[in-house]
């Protein structure tokens, strides 16, 4: 399990999402969840229609894996590397791998990973 997200983060998370309503949607169910990333991002994929059966972390660790990809391309990860929430969510979720109030849960789990390991079995290759 990954550390919960901290008040200070939360509401600075608030601010770079400010222009995109599923990541705010998103950041208000993780604040619910006291911070901890693995509980809102199972509850939004409920709200998403989806059925979840493996346990929290290990869920949001293969959903963040099926978007490597995407999340490691350059222009993606500029964006969560300049932590600029609002237009990276958006990036991810125009590319329909996941529903829209689960790309900030999965790219905030790919950077507590350490976004470096993360993105490094495709480094060379994007």
């Amino acid at each position: 399990m990954s550390e919960p997200l901290t008040a200070p983060r939360l509401l600075a998370l608030r601010a770079s999402v400010a222009s995109y309503a599923p990541a705010q949607t998103a950041l208000s169910t993780i604040e619910d969840c006291e911070g901890d990333l693995e509980d809102a991002a199972i509850a939004l994929a409920i709200r998403a229609g989806q059925q979840p059966e493996q346990d929290n972390e290990r869920w949001l660790a293969g959903l963040a894996k099926r978007c490597r990809a995407k999340i490691c391309h350059p222009d993606l990860r500029t964006q969560i590397e300049g932590e600029r929430w609002g237009e990276a969510a958006q990036l991810l979720a125009a590319t329909k791998l996941i529903p829209d109030i689960l790309a900030l849960p999965v790219l905030l789990y790919a950077q507590q990973q350490n976004l470096e390991q993360f993105c490094a079995p495709l480094d060379g290759v994007l």
